[in-house]
Protein backbone atom coordinates (compact mmCIF):
# COMPACT_ATOMS: atom_id res chain seq x y z
CA UNK A 1 0.00 0.00 0.00
CA UNK A 2 0.94 3.38 -0.55
CA UNK A 3 2.62 5.49 1.88
CA UNK A 4 3.43 9.36 2.82
CA UNK A 5 7.10 9.39 4.10
CA UNK A 6 9.78 11.93 4.93
CA UNK A 7 12.82 10.56 3.99
CA UNK A 8 16.44 12.06 4.40
CA UNK A 9 15.26 15.05 6.65
CA UNK A 10 19.07 15.96 8.15
CA UNK A 11 18.96 17.34 11.79
CA UNK A 12 21.89 18.92 14.00
CA UNK A 13 22.81 17.33 17.17
CA UNK A 14 20.96 19.94 18.79
CA UNK A 15 17.66 18.99 16.90
CA UNK A 16 18.08 21.59 14.49
CA UNK A 17 16.70 21.54 10.71
CA UNK A 18 18.44 24.60 9.15
CA UNK A 19 20.56 27.55 10.39
CA UNK A 20 19.87 30.97 11.47
CA UNK A 21 19.44 33.82 8.45
CA UNK A 22 18.44 31.31 5.52
CA UNK A 23 19.63 32.86 2.49
CA UNK A 24 20.45 32.95 -1.26
CA UNK A 25 23.73 33.00 -0.61
CA UNK A 26 23.11 30.16 2.95
CA UNK A 27 20.14 28.36 1.88
CA UNK A 28 20.39 26.21 4.76
CA UNK A 29 21.21 29.19 7.40
CA UNK A 30 24.20 30.08 9.37
CA UNK A 31 26.90 27.46 10.11
CA UNK A 32 24.69 24.56 7.96
CA UNK A 33 27.32 23.98 5.83
CA UNK A 34 28.27 20.13 7.20
CA UNK A 35 25.14 19.24 7.88
CA UNK A 36 24.48 17.18 4.64
CA UNK A 37 27.93 15.99 4.50
CA UNK A 38 26.50 12.13 5.05
CA UNK A 39 24.12 12.78 2.12
CA UNK A 40 26.64 15.03 -0.74
CA UNK A 41 29.41 12.33 -0.45
CA UNK A 42 27.26 9.06 -1.50
CA UNK A 43 26.94 6.94 -4.42
CA UNK A 44 23.14 8.52 -4.89
CA UNK A 45 23.91 12.12 -4.70
CA UNK A 46 26.61 11.80 -7.03
CA UNK A 47 24.53 10.65 -9.94
CA UNK A 48 21.49 12.34 -9.04
CA UNK A 49 23.82 15.59 -9.26
CA UNK A 50 25.88 14.26 -12.51
CA UNK A 51 29.12 13.16 -10.48
CA UNK A 52 31.03 9.78 -10.61
CA UNK A 53 31.67 7.59 -7.54
CA UNK A 54 30.48 8.32 -4.22
CA UNK A 55 30.37 6.17 -0.99
CA UNK A 56 28.85 2.93 -1.08
CA UNK A 57 28.03 1.89 3.00
CA UNK A 58 25.52 2.36 5.08
CA UNK A 59 25.09 6.39 4.56
CA UNK A 60 24.34 5.06 0.64
CA UNK A 61 21.27 2.26 1.69
CA UNK A 62 19.01 5.68 3.37
CA UNK A 63 20.51 7.29 0.05
CA UNK A 64 18.89 5.00 -2.33
CA UNK A 65 16.18 4.22 -0.61
CA UNK A 66 15.08 7.71 -0.01
CA UNK A 67 14.37 7.86 -3.78
CA UNK A 68 12.42 4.62 -4.56
CA UNK A 69 9.43 4.41 -4.75
CA UNK A 70 7.60 7.75 -5.09
CA UNK A 71 5.55 9.07 -7.53
CA UNK A 72 4.67 12.74 -6.01
CA UNK A 73 6.50 15.30 -3.25
CA UNK A 74 4.92 17.88 -1.50
CA UNK A 75 7.07 20.87 -0.27
CA UNK A 76 7.26 24.04 1.74
CA UNK A 77 7.87 26.99 0.00
CA UNK A 78 10.78 28.01 1.47
CA UNK A 79 12.49 25.07 0.59
CA UNK A 80 11.37 25.24 -3.14
CA UNK A 81 13.27 28.86 -3.15
CA UNK A 82 14.21 32.28 -0.87
CA UNK A 83 10.90 34.33 -2.27
CA UNK A 84 9.36 35.34 -0.13
CA UNK A 85 5.75 37.05 -0.24
CA UNK A 86 3.78 37.40 -3.91
CA UNK A 87 5.92 36.33 -6.86
CA UNK A 88 7.21 39.17 -8.29
CA UNK A 89 7.87 37.61 -11.44
CA UNK A 90 8.58 33.36 -12.84
CA UNK A 91 11.73 33.72 -13.16
CA UNK A 92 12.82 31.45 -9.65
CA UNK A 93 12.52 28.06 -11.23
CA UNK A 94 13.84 26.07 -7.43
CA UNK A 95 17.74 25.48 -6.51
CA UNK A 96 18.13 22.23 -8.91
CA UNK A 97 19.01 23.97 -12.12
CA UNK A 98 16.75 23.03 -15.59
CA UNK A 99 16.82 19.40 -14.83
CA UNK A 100 15.66 19.02 -10.94
CA UNK A 101 15.91 15.32 -9.24
CA UNK A 102 12.05 14.50 -8.40
CA UNK A 103 11.08 13.44 -11.99
CA UNK A 104 7.67 13.66 -11.13
CA UNK A 105 5.11 15.65 -9.73
CA UNK A 106 6.09 18.47 -6.76
CA UNK A 107 3.44 20.18 -4.61
CA UNK A 108 4.40 23.38 -2.87
CA UNK A 109 2.44 25.01 -0.57
CA UNK A 110 2.43 28.79 -0.95
CA UNK A 111 0.10 31.71 0.06
CA UNK A 112 0.35 32.98 -3.47
CA UNK A 113 -0.74 31.56 -6.98
CA UNK A 114 1.84 30.55 -9.57
CA UNK A 115 0.87 28.92 -12.85
CA UNK A 116 2.13 25.35 -12.78
CA UNK A 117 5.99 25.29 -13.45
CA UNK A 118 7.53 22.03 -15.99
CA UNK A 119 10.87 21.57 -15.68
CA UNK A 120 13.16 18.65 -17.64
CA UNK A 121 12.90 15.07 -16.62
CA UNK A 122 9.31 15.32 -15.61
CA UNK A 123 9.56 17.67 -12.62
CA UNK A 124 6.27 19.55 -12.61
CA UNK A 125 6.00 21.85 -9.79
CA UNK A 126 2.45 22.94 -9.18
CA UNK A 127 1.68 25.79 -6.48
CA UNK A 128 -0.85 24.77 -3.59
CA UNK A 129 -2.61 27.54 -2.03
CA UNK A 130 -4.97 25.49 -0.61
CA UNK A 131 -3.04 24.13 2.24
CA UNK A 132 -1.30 20.85 3.13
CA UNK A 133 -4.44 19.18 3.06
CA UNK A 134 -5.28 20.11 -0.11
CA UNK A 135 -1.90 19.55 -1.41
CA UNK A 136 -1.41 16.11 0.00
CA UNK A 137 -4.78 14.82 -1.51
CA UNK A 138 -3.43 16.14 -4.91
CA UNK A 139 -0.06 14.02 -4.64
CA UNK A 140 -1.96 11.04 -3.84
CA UNK A 141 -4.13 11.28 -7.03
CA UNK A 142 -0.93 11.94 -8.76
CA UNK A 143 1.12 9.58 -7.32
CA UNK A 144 -1.20 6.57 -7.74
CA UNK A 145 -0.01 3.22 -6.23
CA UNK A 146 3.47 5.07 -5.59
CA UNK A 147 4.73 6.79 -2.38
CA UNK A 148 4.17 10.44 -1.65
CA UNK A 149 7.61 12.34 0.07
CA UNK A 150 7.34 15.02 2.53
CA UNK A 151 9.72 17.14 1.74
CA UNK A 152 11.20 20.04 4.06
CA UNK A 153 10.96 22.75 5.56
CA UNK A 154 10.82 21.60 9.36
CA UNK A 155 7.58 23.48 9.73
CA UNK A 156 6.21 21.15 6.74
CA UNK A 157 7.15 18.46 8.19
CA UNK A 158 5.98 19.41 11.72
CA UNK A 159 2.22 20.05 10.12
CA UNK A 160 1.66 16.71 8.57
CA UNK A 161 3.49 14.86 11.45
CA UNK A 162 0.83 16.85 13.72
CA UNK A 163 -1.84 15.69 11.73
CA UNK A 164 -0.64 12.50 11.45
CA UNK A 165 -0.42 11.67 7.46
CA UNK A 166 3.16 10.30 7.83
CA UNK A 167 3.57 6.66 7.84
CA UNK A 168 7.05 6.57 8.23
CA UNK A 169 9.88 8.97 9.18
CA UNK A 170 13.67 8.70 8.20
CA UNK A 171 16.27 11.09 10.09
CA UNK A 172 19.76 11.80 9.91
CA UNK A 173 21.12 13.29 12.78
CA UNK A 174 24.59 15.13 11.72
CA UNK A 175 27.21 15.13 14.26
CA UNK A 176 27.03 19.49 13.70
CA UNK A 177 25.63 21.81 16.80
CA UNK A 178 24.01 24.93 15.07
CA UNK A 179 22.71 26.81 18.09
CA UNK A 180 20.14 28.84 16.45
CA UNK A 181 17.59 27.67 14.07
CA UNK A 182 14.48 26.04 13.48
CA UNK A 183 13.79 23.12 15.50
CA UNK A 184 12.19 20.37 13.58
CA UNK A 185 10.43 18.53 17.02
CA UNK A 186 9.12 21.97 18.52
CA UNK A 187 5.67 21.77 20.04
CA UNK A 188 5.33 17.71 19.16
CA UNK A 189 4.67 14.79 21.61
CA UNK A 190 5.93 11.98 19.06
CA UNK A 191 4.94 9.36 21.15
CA UNK A 192 1.22 10.27 21.79
CA UNK A 193 1.16 11.19 18.17
CA UNK A 194 1.57 7.00 17.49
CA UNK A 195 4.75 7.41 16.25
CA UNK A 196 7.68 4.43 17.75
CA UNK A 197 11.50 4.14 16.60
CA UNK A 198 11.61 1.34 14.51
CA UNK A 199 15.29 1.19 13.52
CA UNK A 200 18.24 3.31 14.84
CA UNK A 201 21.71 2.73 13.02
CA UNK A 202 25.11 4.15 12.59
CA UNK A 203 26.20 5.22 8.92
CA UNK A 204 29.73 6.77 8.37
CA UNK A 205 28.94 10.21 8.71
CA UNK A 206 25.24 10.31 10.69
CA UNK A 207 22.94 8.43 12.69
CA UNK A 208 19.64 7.16 10.84
CA UNK A 209 16.75 7.12 13.00
CA UNK A 210 13.06 5.57 11.25
CA UNK A 211 10.36 6.35 12.71
CA UNK A 212 6.67 4.59 12.16
CA UNK A 213 3.22 5.56 13.22
CA UNK A 214 1.22 2.77 14.52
Amino acid sequence: MAKVRVNAFTISADGLAAGRDQSLEQPMGIGAEGLHRWLTETRTFHAMTGKDGGSTGVDERFAAQSMEGLGAWVMGRNMFGPIRGDWPNDEWKGWWGDTPPYHCPVFVLTRYPRESLAMDGGTVFHFVTGGIDEALERAKDAAGERDVRIGGGASTVRQYLQSGAIDTLHIAISPVLLGQGEALFAGLDLPALGYRITEHTQGEHAMHLVLDRA
